[in-house]
Parts: structure tokens; sequence; C-alpha cells
């Protein structure tokens, strides 16, 4: 069984294909698609992706976008789509040193909130780019 997946970029079509699985860092938590999972539109946090086709796995670094699953498969629209190894750690680097700055700047309340989560997010994906965490 075979899911339609389409991974899409500003710059470019990063990947169109049949796959088997794909997990998604979603908003509300990792989730998995497979063929015939329920249609869905959810936001993405900063995370890895896993595309399970042909037997391999592809991780692929999203810094945010979009998700939609429905009848034809599953589309996904990324802020930012970059296999690990292709992925250039500076730009982690930046956004954490931008949102640390932004953080020191704000009073307590909803704004500070989001920002920490948000840094959080980031700090997650340059620990999974430097360590050994599998995801």
């Amino acid at each position: 069984m075979a899911l339609h997946f389409e991974l899409v970029s500003p710059e470019k079509l990063v990947f169109s294909g049949e796959v088997t699985q794909v997990d998604l860092p979603g908003a509300e938590g990792d989730f998995g698609v497979l063929e015939g999972h329920a249609p869905l539109v959810t936001t993405l946090r900063p995370g890895i992706m896993t595309v399970y086709a042909g037997g391999n796995a592809q991780r692929i670094v999203v810094l945010g976008g979009f998700a939609e699953v429905s009848d034809k498969g599953l589309t996904v629209l990324a802020d930012t789509a970059d296999a690990v190894k292709d992925f250039d750690r500076a730009v982690i680097a930046a956004r954490i040193a931008e949102l640390e700055q932004q953080a020191t700047k704000l009073e307590q309340g909803n704004e500070l909130d989001k920002i920490i989560t948000r840094l959080d997010h980031f700090k997650e994906v340059d620990r999974h780019l430097t360590g050994t965490a599998a995801h």
C-alpha cells in the first residue's frame, strides 16, 4: 500500500512520489500518516520529518509550515525543508539567538510564552542535529 506524498518549500518541490509512511512534527505533537489516514489540516512546528519509501527512511528538517491529508494523499508546505545531512546549522543558531533576544525584552505573559515555546522547538531541532537522537 502506498501514500502519495508531496513536500513543497518556497524554493522548490522537494519530493513528490509514493511512500509508505511520513512522520511529522505537528504543532500538537508528532504524528504519522499512512495510506487511508483521516483527512486533516494542521500546522507544523520546527522539527524532523521522516519519510519512509522504498525500504529507506529519509530525515528532513522542517522549520514550520502546514500539512494536509486528503483522499489524494499528504501534502506538506514547509517554510524550510532540507535533508538533515544538507541542513545548515547556522540557520538554527541564528533563529535561537534571535528568539532568545526577543524573550529578554518581553514581560511575563502570552507573547513571552509563545516565544519560549518556539525557542524550545528550535533547540530540540538543534539537539537532534548535534546529538545521537534517532528521531
